[in-house]
Order: C-alpha cells, then sequence, then structure tokens
C-alpha cells in the first residue's frame, strides 16, 4: 500500500504529464483557429473581411489555447516545484490548482461551445441565392442555415454544390472546427483528472502533517 509521501509524488508526476499535454492540446487548438482564417491557405479572405465570425472570434486561440496555454503552464511548475511554488504549502496549492484549472475550463468550454455552434451553422461562404427565393444573385452568407429540413453534415450532396467561394468551403470548415472540438473535449478531460489529482494530493499532504 503507497504512503502518503508516494501518492505525493505520484500527484506531482501526473500534474508534469497534465501540464504537459494541456500545453500541447492549446498549441493544437491555437494552430487550427489560425488554420480557418486561411481557407485554402488563401490570405485574401482575411483581407477582405471574408471569414465567418465563428473563426474571427478566436476561441481556439484565446479560449482552448492561451487560457489553457496559461494554466498548463502553471500546472507544470506545481509538478516541478519550480520558483514561488518550491515551498508551497498544500493549501496555496490547491487555491492554485483550482484557479489553473477554472481557468483551463473556462477557455476550454467557450472554445467547445464555439465549436459546436460553428458546425451547426456551417461554413460562411459565396452562394447562389436564388435557390432561397431572394433577388440578389450571389452574396457571401450562411446558407446551411436556411436549410432547415436537410443537415449538411449528413448531407455530403451539399458540400460543393452549395458553397461557390472558397472551393472546399465545407470540407475546410467542417474538419478544423471538429478538430477544434475534439481538442476542447480532451482539454476539458484533463482538467478535470487535475482537479482530481489536486484534491488527493491535498488529502495526502494534509494526512502527512
Amino acid at each position: 500500500m503507497l504512503s502518503s509521501p508516494d501518492v505525493m509524488a505520484c500527484s506531482r508526476t501526473c500534474s508534469r504529464i497534465l501540464g504537459l499535454s494541456l500545453g500541447t492540446t492549446a498549441l493544437f487548438a491555437a494552430g487550427a483557429n489560425l488554420v480557418l482564417l486561411f481557407p485554402n491557405w488563401d490570405v485574401t479572405y482575411l483581407l477582405r473581411g471574408l471569414i465567418g465570425r465563428h473563426a474571427m472570434l478566436g476561441s481556439g486561440l484565446w479560449g482552448g489555447g492561451l487560457m489553457v496555454l496559461t494554466a498548463a503552464i502553471l500546472i507544470s511548475l506545481m509538478g516541478w516545484r519550480y520558483g514561488c511554488f518550491s515551498k508551497s504549502g498544500p493549501c496555496r496549492s490547491m487555491l492554485t490548482s483550482l484557479l489553473s484549472s477554472s481557468l483551463a475550463f473556462l477557455g476550454a468550454l467557450i472554445c467547445f461551445i464555439t465549436s459546436g455552434v460553428a458546425l451547426k451553422d456551417g461554413p460562411f461562404c459565396m452562394f447562389d441565392v436564388s435557390s432561397f427565393n431572394q433577388t440578389q444573385a450571389w452574396k457571401y452568407g450562411y446558407p446551411f442555415q436556411d436549410l432547415h429540413n436537410r443537415n449538411y453534415l449528413y448531407d455530403h450532396s451539399l458540400w460543393n454544390s452549395v458553397c461557390l467561394e472558397p472551393s472546399k468551403a465545407v470540407i475546410w470548415h467542417v474538419a478544423f472546427f471538429s478538430i477544434l472540438l475534439c481538442i476542447s473535449l480532451l482539454q476539458i478531460l484533463l482538467v478535470a483528472i487535475h482537479f482530481i489529482n489536486s484534491f488527493l494530493g491535498l488529502f495526502c499532504s494534509l494526512c502527512e502533517k
């Protein structure tokens, strides 16, 4: 049976792994959001202001990216007992864990919700509005919001027939927002594990005293 010092050592090791894992997911989230700003690797859409509101919100950059990365650094510092965390007591460590967990959870949750809404609304693209009984022939917007009887996520025949520009806009949108959705879900899971790990570390440190 493991003693309290052994459990505390395992808790710190777990914090190091969780910090590294969260930091890695944060970088991937920021990268995925950056790619969404350049459809088909073309910068002209961004310069012309033809990027969807979900991508421009940048929740993968500042939410699942910066906020989670900041929390990951704090978690790693606690795991390595580095700097001001080298002699921190259990209460201070727990407070820092709560703050870092809350920061990471909030950032990941914002990214998760934004990605889910983006997948629901569909991509921002140029489409032919004559089929929607409009007067203007082509315009930029969210064509799949008006398709109430058909879900574009399941009807792949719509992927290349509705959006005229950018080319493969639906594939680009679905692929990278799905990646953001999965990354943010993983981040939430890692935060939950860190929260449990922090409570175990606090309990064992108090038992040791």
